[in-house]
């Protein structure tokens, strides 16, 4: 089972490895952070928590711009509710 980054949707075969490397999409910038890691598992449809739009898979919903992101229009990427 793999394990899944929250803020690009990038996968690793565990948490180990995910989190040990940059993630190019983190909030502080490009490679500034770590990835950090969704706990929803894996699902078959994945929902942004700020405007409810619906995504096949989990690195789709976070490299969309969210039309009501809490930082504003298109200021931030979808984010996934569990």
């Amino acid at each position: 089972m793999s394990v899944y980054c929250k803020y690009c949707g990038e996968s690793a075969s565990n948490e180990r490895v995910l989190l040990n490397r940059w993630c190019p999409k983190h909030p502080s910038g490009q490679n500034k952070g770590k990835h950090a890691l969704y706990e929803g598992g894996e699902k078959s449809e994945y929902v942004c928590v700020y405007c409810g739009e619906k995504y096949h898979s989990l690195r789709s919903l976070c490299n969309g711009w969210c039309n009501r992101h809490p930082n504003g229009q298109k200021r931030g990427k979808h984010s996934p509710a569990r």
